[in-house]
């Protein structure tokens, strides 16, 4: 953000007051601009370093002369009521701030903000000057299973990393829409539809309608190996026959009936039905779909994930399709090769890399890219984004490359410029207990069933809990949730469901037993939200309350700097270090016992902290506990 006036952000983020601040004075000092000290102020990696540091080369100084000025910006920095005189670190400026106005100025605000502490709805706006021109607008795919199979690892992380990138752009005033696109059309709603007919059962499609599905599906598939190994035997003998220049007209015959009467031939055939508006089919696929969602709505609920369109490779219509590969091949863009349709990117050494991409079979059906180009230019009309993320493992990077290539040749920079690809690397072993290889809900259920045998460790506390169960599974979703967003998205990484339930180290059930100790503490001094603002915050003089202070006032910063990393683990990272500045407080900064006023001081300071915690999980889609029935 380029602005070093403190009023333009509303004091919404106490850092950037403090860069103003530091800024205006280092202006005449330095002779650079203070909109140009100001964008350079960075936060530090650990509180030793300083609150805001400042790269002395990052202002145009020669690198040999950097750590002279940066002595010499020191000595002549002026006196402040907020901030102490600069510290040198060879080429680097470090800024303390003062702690009394911090915590003065950063504890009221907490307070005051509540749940919207660390958000800037300004940032979303198209003009920040004039709120009626609107907010700036998101369009995000994330999740994306496919109908009747197992949502695998690919789609847990899609879904929870765009469950959050959700919730921090709306944090950051835009408006976002959600979309699940899911893979809900192919050849394989022609079999599923045929193996219900074949082994389907009402009650279990109404019980359990993806499980159910799941379970014909695999079925339908084994019956039908036998009749597919032979039509495969049989082309081998045709592949033959023909090298030996034999007649091949009654095996041909032979391998097209069989084609014709097998599984996947009939499915193919119900799919043809489909494709061409055959009302019983439509009405078939159409329940299934709807079943199907529905069951994922309620999954979805669990992770707190909504969404504002469900939408799938069903909904991009035929005539979008042919429409882009004829403008395709009318621009020159696209090839005939072999019977396809190609677009050869290696023929341009500026986009080699992107190899060649099929557009059309040999058989002229059309395949994903086709269909992802006229859905891309669908919701451009139907949205008008600013903005249209896809949240889609690493493995489709070249897909997407594509896809955003493709846009710009077919004349549609402007919306190309405005797509981006956010990947992810893939998680490995992801099982249930039983070994299975199944759906998300397995693995939400045995990660709640052992955090609910942790909780059972503690009895005396287990019996306070007012509905554990309820609470185990939000702790075991929790643990799910925290694994995955520990490491940086393109990094892939392991599942484990012991390391994931620990109580000890850097887990989702640590931060959740935080949050509830500082609900037990609040409980426990029985003060009212007009105590705490009345408070004599000049009490909190301690390193320990100082420590905690300055953490807390980085928040919004962080939040901000997130809208940069796109990283999950931003947000995580912050939160385990502030729980574990808060933790190592307790014994030194106790509340229950102490005099009155620091007792109020303390309890606001704690509140502060259980509001910026409570804003952060929130802000990564988990569900905060007031209570627990363990520690760790």
């Amino acid at each position: 953000m380029s602005r070093h006036n403190a009023t333009a952000v509303e004091k919404s983020n106490p850092f950037d007051i403090y860069r103003s601040h530091i800024s205006d004075l280092l202006a005449p000092i330095t002779g650079k601009p203070a909109s140009e000290i100001y964008d350079r102020l960075s936060t530090t990696a650990t509180l030793d370093k300083g609150d805001l540091s400042l790269p002395v080369p990052s202002l145009r100084v020669p690198p040999k002369e950097a750590a002279a000025k940066a002595q010499e910006w020191s000595e002549e920095f002026p006196e402040s009521d907020l901030v102490e005189k600069p510290v040198t670190s060879g080429t680097f400026l470090q800024f303390f701030f003062r702690p009394e106005p911090l915590i003065k100025l950063t504890i009221p605000s907490i307070l005051r903000k509540k749940a919207t502490y660390g958000t800037n709805l300004k940032l979303g706006l198209r003009d920040p000057s004039d709120p009626s021109k609107g907010k700036k607008r998101m369009v995000i795919e994330f999740s994306s299973p496919n109908i009747a199979k197992p949502f695998h690892a690919g789609h847990l992380r899609s879904t929870i990393i765009g469950g959050f990138l959700s919730n921090l752009w709306e944090a950051a005033g835009w408006d976002v829409i959600r979309i699940n696109y899911l893979g809900d059309w192919g050849r394989q709603f022609g079999l599923l539809a045929n193996a219900y007919g074949m082994y389907g059962d009402e009650e279990k499609l109404e019980k359990d309608p993806i499980g159910h599905m799941f379970d014909i599906y695999v079925r339908i598939n084994k019956d039908s190996k036998p009749e597919e190994d032979a039509i495969k035997t049989k082309k081998e003998d045709l592949k033959q026959a023909i090298a030996d220049k034999k007649d091949v007209t009654a095996l041909e015959k032979e391998i097209e009936e069989l084609e014709s009467t097998s599984v996947n031939g009939k499915a193919r055939q119900y799919f043809t039905r489909l494709e061409n508006g055959d009302q019983g089919a439509l009405a078939t696929w159409t329940r299934f779909r709807d079943l199907s969602i529905e069951k994922y709505k309620k999954t979805y609920a669990r992770l707190n994930i909504r969404y504002d369109v469900y939408s799938g490779e069903s909904q991009v219509e035929r005539e979008r399709i042919e429409h882009a590969a004829k403008k395709l091949e009318e621009s020159g863009v696209s090839e005939e090769s072999q019977g396809a349709v190609i677009i050869d990117f290696t023929k341009n050494p500026k986009t080699k890399k992107l190899a060649k991409a099929i557009v059309k079979k040999k058989d002229g059906s059309s395949l994903y890219l086709t269909r992802d180009i006229g859905e891309a230019l669908k919701r451009y009309e139907l949205y008008h984004f600013d903005k249209s993320v896809y949240v889609v493992a690493s493995q489709q990077d070249l897909h997407l490359a594509q896809l955003f290539r493709i846009l710009e040749l077919m004349g549609h920079q402007d919306i190309a410029e405005k797509c981006q690809h956010i990947n992810f690397g893939m998680v490995h072993g992801m099982r249930t207990r039983t070994g299975d290889v199944k759906f998300l809900d397995d693995i939400l259920r045995d990660a709640g069933e052992k955090m609910h045998e942790v909780m059972q460790k503690n009895e005396t506390k287990y019996i306070q809990v007012e509905n554990p169960k309820q609470t185990s599974d939000i702790l075991g979703i929790t643990a799910v949730m925290v694994q995955d967003m520990t490491g940086k998205r393109v990094n892939g990484y392991d599942f484990s469901l012991e390391r994931m339930t620990a109580l000890e180290g850097d887990t989702g059930p640590y931060l959740q037993y935080a949050h509830a100790r500082l609900c037990s503490i609040t409980r426990k001094a029985s003060l009212t939200s007009q105590d705490l603002e009345t408070a004599d915050l000049s009490l909190l003089s301690e390193p320990h309350a100082v420590n905690l202070a300055r953490t807390l006032a980085s928040w919004p910063d962080v939040v901000q700097n997130t809208l940069r990393t796109q990283e999950p683990t931003t947000v995580l990272g912050y939160l385990f270090k502030m729980t574990h500045t808060l933790s190592s407080s307790y014994d030194v900064l106790k509340v229950v016992g102490s005099e009155p006023e620091l007792k109020k001081a303390r309890m606001a300071l704690y509140e502060a902290a259980r509001q910026v915690l409570n804003n952060g999980m929130k802000l990564l889609g988990l569900s905060p506990v007031e209570r627990l029935a363990t520690r760790p």
